[in-house]
Protein backbone atom coordinates (compact mmCIF):
# COMPACT_ATOMS: atom_id res chain seq x y z
CA UNK A 1 0.00 0.00 0.00
CA UNK A 2 3.18 2.11 0.60
CA UNK A 3 3.58 2.94 -2.65
CA UNK A 4 0.69 4.21 -3.96
CA UNK A 5 0.67 6.27 -1.22
CA UNK A 6 3.75 7.61 -1.44
CA UNK A 7 3.03 8.28 -5.57
CA UNK A 8 -0.03 10.14 -4.32
CA UNK A 9 1.64 11.86 -1.86
CA UNK A 10 2.43 15.47 -3.22
CA UNK A 11 0.05 15.60 -6.14
CA UNK A 12 -2.20 17.92 -5.06
CA UNK A 13 -2.15 21.49 -6.25
CA UNK A 14 -4.86 20.72 -8.86
CA UNK A 15 -7.64 19.98 -6.42
CA UNK A 16 -7.48 23.57 -5.26
CA UNK A 17 -8.74 24.71 -8.65
CA UNK A 18 -12.15 22.95 -6.79
CA UNK A 19 -14.07 25.58 -5.85
CA UNK A 20 -15.21 25.70 -2.05
CA UNK A 21 -18.53 26.14 -2.66
CA UNK A 22 -18.74 22.70 -4.81
CA UNK A 23 -20.12 21.48 -1.42
CA UNK A 24 -23.70 23.07 -1.64
CA UNK A 25 -24.56 20.75 -4.50
CA UNK A 26 -24.32 17.38 -2.26
CA UNK A 27 -27.15 15.49 -3.62
CA UNK A 28 -28.47 14.16 -0.03
CA UNK A 29 -29.84 16.43 2.31
CA UNK A 30 -30.48 16.61 6.13
CA UNK A 31 -32.13 14.04 7.82
CA UNK A 32 -32.43 12.42 3.94
CA UNK A 33 -33.73 8.25 3.75
CA UNK A 34 -31.39 6.62 1.28
CA UNK A 35 -32.78 3.30 -0.01
CA UNK A 36 -30.31 1.59 -2.47
CA UNK A 37 -32.15 -1.02 -4.40
CA UNK A 38 -30.41 -3.65 -6.53
CA UNK A 39 -29.20 -7.44 -7.28
CA UNK A 40 -26.43 -9.39 -5.20
CA UNK A 41 -24.18 -6.63 -6.29
CA UNK A 42 -25.61 -4.35 -3.93
CA UNK A 43 -26.66 -7.24 -1.58
CA UNK A 44 -22.63 -7.54 -1.01
CA UNK A 45 -23.04 -4.13 1.07
CA UNK A 46 -19.92 -3.13 -0.15
CA UNK A 47 -20.03 -0.02 -2.81
CA UNK A 48 -23.16 0.72 -0.72
CA UNK A 49 -20.78 1.06 2.78
CA UNK A 50 -18.28 2.78 1.13
CA UNK A 51 -21.22 5.10 0.43
CA UNK A 52 -22.61 5.33 3.89
CA UNK A 53 -18.99 5.90 5.35
CA UNK A 54 -18.23 8.55 2.95
CA UNK A 55 -21.29 10.58 3.89
CA UNK A 56 -21.22 9.80 7.28
CA UNK A 57 -17.59 11.12 8.20
CA UNK A 58 -17.64 13.94 4.93
CA UNK A 59 -20.83 15.59 5.87
CA UNK A 60 -21.24 14.49 9.83
CA UNK A 61 -24.13 16.75 10.64
CA UNK A 62 -26.46 15.93 7.64
CA UNK A 63 -27.76 12.68 9.78
CA UNK A 64 -28.67 10.86 6.59
CA UNK A 65 -30.28 7.18 7.20
CA UNK A 66 -29.17 4.38 5.18
CA UNK A 67 -30.81 0.99 3.65
CA UNK A 68 -29.56 -1.62 2.12
CA UNK A 69 -32.42 -3.56 0.17
CA UNK A 70 -29.79 -5.68 -2.70
CA UNK A 71 -31.55 -9.27 -3.32
CA UNK A 72 -29.35 -11.85 -4.84
CA UNK A 73 -30.47 -12.62 -8.87
CA UNK A 74 -32.70 -9.29 -8.76
CA UNK A 75 -34.18 -8.67 -11.76
CA UNK A 76 -36.35 -6.00 -12.70
CA UNK A 77 -39.63 -8.38 -12.32
CA UNK A 78 -38.23 -9.19 -8.50
CA UNK A 79 -36.69 -12.69 -7.69
CA UNK A 80 -36.00 -14.63 -4.34
CA UNK A 81 -37.44 -11.59 -2.53
CA UNK A 82 -40.38 -11.78 -4.20
CA UNK A 83 -41.83 -10.04 -7.18
CA UNK A 84 -41.34 -6.41 -8.27
CA UNK A 85 -43.82 -5.08 -6.43
CA UNK A 86 -43.91 -7.10 -3.11
CA UNK A 87 -39.56 -6.19 -3.19
CA UNK A 88 -40.48 -2.21 -3.71
CA UNK A 89 -43.61 -2.20 -1.29
CA UNK A 90 -41.66 -4.45 2.07
CA UNK A 91 -38.30 -3.06 0.99
CA UNK A 92 -38.04 0.51 -0.14
CA UNK A 93 -41.80 2.10 0.55
CA UNK A 94 -42.08 0.86 4.29
CA UNK A 95 -38.32 3.19 4.60
CA UNK A 96 -40.43 6.20 3.32
CA UNK A 97 -37.29 6.70 1.38
CA UNK A 98 -36.57 10.28 0.40
CA UNK A 99 -33.90 9.16 -1.78
CA UNK A 100 -33.48 5.98 -3.54
CA UNK A 101 -30.69 4.25 -6.26
CA UNK A 102 -31.51 1.63 -8.77
CA UNK A 103 -28.94 -0.82 -9.58
CA UNK A 104 -30.20 -3.83 -11.95
CA UNK A 105 -29.11 -5.71 -15.01
CA UNK A 106 -26.61 -8.17 -14.77
CA UNK A 107 -29.19 -10.69 -14.50
CA UNK A 108 -31.52 -9.25 -16.77
CA UNK A 109 -28.93 -9.38 -19.54
CA UNK A 110 -29.34 -13.00 -19.16
CA UNK A 111 -25.30 -14.11 -20.00
CA UNK A 112 -24.47 -16.16 -22.43
CA UNK A 113 -28.41 -16.42 -23.31
CA UNK A 114 -28.89 -13.32 -24.20
CA UNK A 115 -31.50 -12.69 -26.47
CA UNK A 116 -32.92 -9.46 -27.73
CA UNK A 117 -36.40 -9.94 -26.05
CA UNK A 118 -34.22 -9.71 -22.42
CA UNK A 119 -33.83 -6.23 -23.67
CA UNK A 120 -37.31 -5.22 -24.14
CA UNK A 121 -37.97 -7.08 -20.82
CA UNK A 122 -35.52 -4.95 -18.84
CA UNK A 123 -36.91 -1.37 -20.16
CA UNK A 124 -40.27 -2.21 -19.42
CA UNK A 125 -39.88 -3.43 -16.01
CA UNK A 126 -37.43 -0.37 -15.04
CA UNK A 127 -39.94 1.98 -16.02
CA UNK A 128 -42.52 0.02 -14.18
CA UNK A 129 -40.15 0.45 -11.04
CA UNK A 130 -40.01 3.97 -11.76
CA UNK A 131 -43.53 4.31 -12.33
CA UNK A 132 -44.48 2.80 -9.36
CA UNK A 133 -42.02 4.32 -6.91
CA UNK A 134 -42.91 7.83 -7.85
CA UNK A 135 -46.55 7.33 -7.36
CA UNK A 136 -46.01 5.04 -3.97
CA UNK A 137 -43.18 7.94 -2.53
CA UNK A 138 -44.20 11.61 -4.38
CA UNK A 139 -41.10 13.91 -4.22
CA UNK A 140 -38.48 10.48 -4.62
CA UNK A 141 -35.58 11.39 -5.82
CA UNK A 142 -34.34 8.36 -7.48
CA UNK A 143 -30.26 7.64 -8.92
CA UNK A 144 -30.87 5.55 -11.72
CA UNK A 145 -27.75 3.26 -11.56
CA UNK A 146 -25.91 2.35 -15.51
CA UNK A 147 -25.11 -1.24 -13.82
CA UNK A 148 -21.09 -2.26 -12.85
CA UNK A 149 -19.25 -4.26 -15.67
CA UNK A 150 -19.11 -7.97 -16.50
CA UNK A 151 -15.00 -8.31 -16.34
CA UNK A 152 -14.51 -8.71 -20.13
CA UNK A 153 -11.19 -6.55 -19.44
CA UNK A 154 -8.68 -9.14 -17.14
CA UNK A 155 -9.58 -12.50 -19.37
CA UNK A 156 -10.39 -13.77 -22.94
CA UNK A 157 -13.91 -13.13 -24.11
CA UNK A 158 -15.52 -16.17 -24.49
CA UNK A 159 -16.44 -17.86 -27.74
CA UNK A 160 -20.38 -17.51 -27.14
CA UNK A 161 -19.95 -14.00 -27.34
CA UNK A 162 -17.72 -12.52 -29.17
CA UNK A 163 -18.59 -9.02 -28.73
CA UNK A 164 -18.40 -10.10 -24.76
CA UNK A 165 -21.20 -9.52 -21.94
CA UNK A 166 -20.27 -6.32 -21.11
CA UNK A 167 -21.74 -4.74 -24.00
CA UNK A 168 -25.06 -5.94 -23.15
CA UNK A 169 -24.24 -3.69 -19.81
CA UNK A 170 -23.12 -0.95 -21.93
CA UNK A 171 -26.21 -0.88 -23.86
CA UNK A 172 -28.51 -0.96 -20.91
CA UNK A 173 -26.30 2.20 -19.15
CA UNK A 174 -26.76 3.86 -22.44
CA UNK A 175 -30.34 3.65 -22.34
CA UNK A 176 -30.82 4.23 -18.73
CA UNK A 177 -28.67 8.05 -19.23
CA UNK A 178 -30.75 8.77 -22.22
CA UNK A 179 -34.32 7.83 -20.13
CA UNK A 180 -32.99 9.40 -16.93
CA UNK A 181 -32.22 12.95 -18.79
CA UNK A 182 -36.14 12.57 -20.13
CA UNK A 183 -37.66 11.78 -16.75
CA UNK A 184 -35.74 13.83 -14.82
CA UNK A 185 -34.09 11.33 -13.03
CA UNK A 186 -30.35 11.26 -11.64
CA UNK A 187 -28.34 8.94 -13.33
CA UNK A 188 -24.56 7.02 -11.88
CA UNK A 189 -22.47 5.73 -14.33
CA UNK A 190 -20.83 2.49 -12.48
CA UNK A 191 -19.11 0.84 -15.44
CA UNK A 192 -17.08 3.14 -17.46
CA UNK A 193 -15.50 4.50 -14.58
CA UNK A 194 -14.56 0.51 -13.51
CA UNK A 195 -13.65 -0.51 -16.90
CA UNK A 196 -11.19 2.37 -17.38
CA UNK A 197 -9.82 1.07 -14.07
CA UNK A 198 -9.25 -2.04 -15.11
CA UNK A 199 -7.80 -1.56 -18.11
CA UNK A 200 -5.00 0.38 -16.28
CA UNK A 201 -4.92 -2.17 -13.62
CA UNK A 202 -4.29 -5.04 -16.56
CA UNK A 203 -1.22 -3.44 -17.78
CA UNK A 204 0.22 -2.35 -14.86
CA UNK A 205 -0.45 -6.41 -13.13
CA UNK A 206 -2.62 -8.70 -15.49
CA UNK A 207 -2.46 -11.43 -12.67
CA UNK A 208 -3.87 -9.24 -9.41
CA UNK A 209 -6.76 -7.15 -11.94
CA UNK A 210 -8.07 -10.62 -12.28
CA UNK A 211 -8.78 -10.31 -8.51
CA UNK A 212 -10.37 -6.92 -8.90
CA UNK A 213 -13.71 -8.53 -9.86
CA UNK A 214 -12.81 -12.53 -9.17
CA UNK A 215 -15.72 -14.04 -10.58
CA UNK A 216 -15.77 -11.65 -13.46
CA UNK A 217 -19.15 -10.30 -11.72
CA UNK A 218 -19.30 -9.44 -8.13
CA UNK A 219 -16.40 -7.17 -7.30
CA UNK A 220 -13.81 -7.55 -4.54
CA UNK A 221 -13.33 -4.23 -1.81
CA UNK A 222 -11.00 -2.64 -4.82
CA UNK A 223 -13.94 -2.72 -7.36
CA UNK A 224 -16.52 -1.36 -5.02
CA UNK A 225 -14.43 1.24 -3.88
CA UNK A 226 -14.46 2.64 -7.40
CA UNK A 227 -17.93 1.70 -7.77
CA UNK A 228 -18.65 4.12 -5.17
CA UNK A 229 -16.29 6.78 -6.68
CA UNK A 230 -18.79 6.80 -9.77
CA UNK A 231 -21.87 7.32 -7.71
CA UNK A 232 -20.60 10.25 -5.11
CA UNK A 233 -19.37 11.95 -8.14
CA UNK A 234 -22.92 11.53 -9.74
CA UNK A 235 -23.86 13.01 -6.53
CA UNK A 236 -21.64 15.83 -6.52
CA UNK A 237 -19.48 14.27 -3.71
CA UNK A 238 -16.98 16.79 -2.46
CA UNK A 239 -13.14 15.80 -2.82
CA UNK A 240 -11.62 17.67 0.22
CA UNK A 241 -11.91 16.41 4.06
CA UNK A 242 -9.71 19.93 4.45
CA UNK A 243 -7.49 22.29 3.01
CA UNK A 244 -5.02 24.35 4.76
CA UNK A 245 -1.66 26.59 3.80
CA UNK A 246 0.33 27.95 6.01
CA UNK A 247 3.56 30.39 5.49
CA UNK A 248 5.75 29.22 8.57
CA UNK A 249 7.98 32.41 7.55
CA UNK A 250 4.75 34.71 9.58
CA UNK A 251 2.87 32.09 11.22
CA UNK A 252 -0.20 33.43 8.68
CA UNK A 253 -3.01 31.05 8.03
CA UNK A 254 -3.18 31.47 3.71
CA UNK A 255 -6.08 28.73 3.08
CA UNK A 256 -8.55 27.12 5.70
CA UNK A 257 -11.21 25.37 4.00
CA UNK A 258 -13.46 22.90 5.71
CA UNK A 259 -11.54 23.42 9.41
CA UNK A 260 -11.10 26.17 11.49
CA UNK A 261 -7.26 26.94 11.94
CA UNK A 262 -6.38 28.82 15.55
CA UNK A 263 -3.57 29.45 18.04
CA UNK A 264 -0.66 29.27 15.18
CA UNK A 265 2.53 29.80 16.62
CA UNK A 266 5.70 30.96 14.04
CA UNK A 267 8.78 29.86 14.45
CA UNK A 268 10.42 26.33 15.69
CA UNK A 269 8.60 24.51 16.11
CA UNK A 270 5.52 25.35 13.90
CA UNK A 271 2.79 25.21 15.84
CA UNK A 272 -1.53 25.41 15.27
CA UNK A 273 -4.83 23.81 15.84
CA UNK A 274 -7.29 22.40 13.60
CA UNK A 275 -10.67 21.88 13.77
CA UNK A 276 -12.21 20.23 10.76
CA UNK A 277 -15.39 19.53 9.67
CA UNK A 278 -14.53 15.91 8.07
CA UNK A 279 -12.90 12.71 8.81
CA UNK A 280 -10.78 11.66 6.06
CA UNK A 281 -11.41 7.68 4.60
CA UNK A 282 -8.95 5.76 5.80
CA UNK A 283 -8.64 3.80 2.29
CA UNK A 284 -5.78 1.63 3.48
CA UNK A 285 -7.54 0.06 6.29
CA UNK A 286 -10.97 -0.67 4.50
CA UNK A 287 -10.42 -4.25 3.56
CA UNK A 288 -8.75 -6.94 4.59
CA UNK A 289 -5.21 -8.09 4.57
CA UNK A 290 -5.27 -11.01 1.64
CA UNK A 291 -7.14 -7.86 -0.74
CA UNK A 292 -4.54 -5.37 -0.38
CA UNK A 293 -3.12 -5.79 -3.45
CA UNK A 294 -6.15 -5.27 -5.31
CA UNK A 295 -7.33 -2.19 -3.42
CA UNK A 296 -3.90 -0.90 -3.67
CA UNK A 297 -3.56 -1.48 -7.78
CA UNK A 298 -7.32 -0.08 -8.12
CA UNK A 299 -5.83 3.32 -6.32
CA UNK A 300 -3.08 3.37 -8.47
CA UNK A 301 -5.22 3.14 -11.69
CA UNK A 302 -8.06 5.27 -10.97
CA UNK A 303 -8.97 8.90 -9.77
CA UNK A 304 -9.89 7.87 -6.15
CA UNK A 305 -7.57 9.62 -3.92
CA UNK A 306 -8.17 12.67 -5.92
CA UNK A 307 -12.09 12.89 -6.09
CA UNK A 308 -12.78 11.35 -2.70
CA UNK A 309 -10.06 11.71 -0.33
CA UNK A 310 -8.24 14.93 -0.66
CA UNK A 311 -6.58 16.49 2.95
CA UNK A 312 -3.73 18.82 1.58
CA UNK A 313 -1.78 20.68 3.98
CA UNK A 314 0.70 23.45 2.83
CA UNK A 315 3.08 24.82 4.80
CA UNK A 316 5.50 27.44 2.67
CA UNK A 317 8.36 29.81 3.97
CA UNK A 318 10.58 26.97 5.33
CA UNK A 319 14.46 26.92 5.58
CA UNK A 320 15.23 23.65 3.13
CA UNK A 321 15.37 20.84 5.29
CA UNK A 322 13.26 17.47 6.78
CA UNK A 323 10.52 18.46 9.06
CA UNK A 324 8.53 15.92 11.18
CA UNK A 325 5.33 16.49 10.94
CA UNK A 326 3.22 15.69 14.97
CA UNK A 327 -0.40 15.78 15.09
CA UNK A 328 -1.26 15.63 19.24
CA UNK A 329 2.44 14.32 19.72
CA UNK A 330 2.37 11.58 17.33
CA UNK A 331 4.61 11.76 14.47
CA UNK A 332 2.63 10.82 11.28
CA UNK A 333 5.84 11.39 8.73
CA UNK A 334 9.02 13.02 7.86
CA UNK A 335 8.78 15.09 4.74
CA UNK A 336 11.33 17.85 2.66
CA UNK A 337 10.35 21.46 2.69
CA UNK A 338 9.89 21.39 -1.00
CA UNK A 339 7.39 18.43 -0.27
CA UNK A 340 5.70 20.64 2.21
CA UNK A 341 5.74 23.49 0.06
CA UNK A 342 3.46 21.22 -2.76
CA UNK A 343 1.39 20.12 -0.21
CA UNK A 344 0.81 16.64 1.06
CA UNK A 345 -2.04 14.42 1.24
CA UNK A 346 -2.95 13.85 5.17
CA UNK A 347 -5.93 11.38 4.04
CA UNK A 348 -3.53 8.89 2.88
CA UNK A 349 -1.28 8.82 6.12
CA UNK A 350 -1.56 7.11 9.60
CA UNK A 351 -3.12 10.29 11.52
CA UNK A 352 -5.39 10.37 14.25
CA UNK A 353 -7.82 11.44 12.32
CA UNK A 354 -8.12 8.76 10.17
CA UNK A 355 -7.84 5.89 13.44
CA UNK A 356 -11.34 7.76 14.34
CA UNK A 357 -12.64 7.54 10.84
CA UNK A 358 -12.08 3.26 11.28
CA UNK A 359 -13.91 3.57 14.20
CA UNK A 360 -16.41 4.95 12.28
CA UNK A 361 -16.07 2.41 9.93
CA UNK A 362 -16.55 -0.63 12.27
CA UNK A 363 -19.71 1.45 13.72
CA UNK A 364 -21.35 1.36 10.06
CA UNK A 365 -20.65 -2.40 9.38
CA UNK A 366 -22.25 -3.50 12.36
CA UNK A 367 -25.19 -1.42 12.12
CA UNK A 368 -25.61 -2.67 8.04
CA UNK A 369 -25.32 -6.17 9.48
CA UNK A 370 -28.05 -5.48 12.07
CA UNK A 371 -30.21 -4.53 9.66
CA UNK A 372 -29.45 -6.82 7.08
CA UNK A 373 -30.50 -9.69 10.01
CA UNK A 374 -33.54 -8.44 10.93
CA UNK A 375 -34.53 -8.05 7.23
CA UNK A 376 -33.14 -11.37 5.68
CA UNK A 377 -33.08 -13.86 8.56
CA UNK A 378 -36.20 -12.39 10.32
CA UNK A 379 -38.94 -10.08 8.74
CA UNK A 380 -39.05 -12.21 5.12
CA UNK A 381 -38.75 -15.74 6.30
CA UNK A 382 -40.96 -15.93 9.66
CA UNK A 383 -43.69 -12.94 8.84
CA UNK A 384 -45.57 -15.89 7.20
CA UNK A 385 -45.08 -18.53 10.10
CA UNK A 386 -47.20 -15.53 12.03
CA UNK A 387 -45.30 -15.88 15.33
CA UNK A 388 -46.49 -14.21 19.07
CA UNK A 389 -42.79 -12.71 19.28
CA UNK A 390 -41.80 -11.13 15.83
CA UNK A 391 -43.18 -7.93 15.93
CA UNK A 392 -41.26 -7.14 19.42
CA UNK A 393 -38.05 -9.26 18.02
CA UNK A 394 -38.49 -6.65 14.70
CA UNK A 395 -38.70 -3.98 16.99
CA UNK A 396 -36.27 -4.94 19.34
CA UNK A 397 -33.34 -5.11 16.45
CA UNK A 398 -34.64 -1.67 15.05
CA UNK A 399 -34.20 -0.17 18.47
CA UNK A 400 -30.84 -1.74 18.32
CA UNK A 401 -30.23 -0.14 14.53
CA UNK A 402 -31.25 3.10 15.84
CA UNK A 403 -28.60 2.71 19.02
CA UNK A 404 -25.98 2.10 16.68
CA UNK A 405 -26.83 5.04 14.42
CA UNK A 406 -26.41 6.98 16.91
CA UNK A 407 -23.27 6.10 18.05
CA UNK A 408 -22.36 6.22 14.68
CA UNK A 409 -23.22 9.72 13.94
CA UNK A 410 -21.34 10.53 17.26
CA UNK A 411 -17.86 8.89 16.66
CA UNK A 412 -17.69 10.64 12.85
CA UNK A 413 -17.78 14.58 14.30
CA UNK A 414 -14.06 15.55 14.45
CA UNK A 415 -12.23 16.42 17.19
CA UNK A 416 -9.58 19.22 17.16
CA UNK A 417 -6.28 18.12 16.64
CA UNK A 418 -3.15 20.12 17.85
CA UNK A 419 -0.41 20.09 14.88
CA UNK A 420 3.30 20.54 15.07
CA UNK A 421 6.40 20.71 12.40
CA UNK A 422 9.87 20.11 14.17
CA UNK A 423 13.23 19.85 11.87
CA UNK A 424 13.97 16.08 11.65
CA UNK A 425 16.85 15.30 13.35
Amino acid sequence: MKSSIQSALFALLFLRQVPAGAADSFALKPNDTVVFYGDSITDQRMYTMLTEFYVVTRYPNLNVNFVHSGWGGDRVTGGGGGNIDTRLARDVVAYHPTVMTIMLGMNDGNYANHQEADDTTYYNGYHHIIDSMEKAVPNLRITVIGPSPYDDVTRPISMLRPAGYNAVMIRYSEYLKRYAEEAKLGYADLNTGVVAMLEKANTADPAVAQKIIPDRVHPGWAGHLIMAEQLLKAWHARPYVSDVAIDAADGKVTESDFTRVTDVHAGMPLKWTEDDEALPLPFANLIAEDQSKTIDLAIKSSDVTEALDAQPLKVTGLAPGRYKLNIDKETVGTFSDAELGTGINLAILSTPMSKQAMTVRDLTVKRIEVHNQRWRTYQVPMTPLDLLHLDETLKALDALDAELTAKQREAAHPLPHEFELVPAS
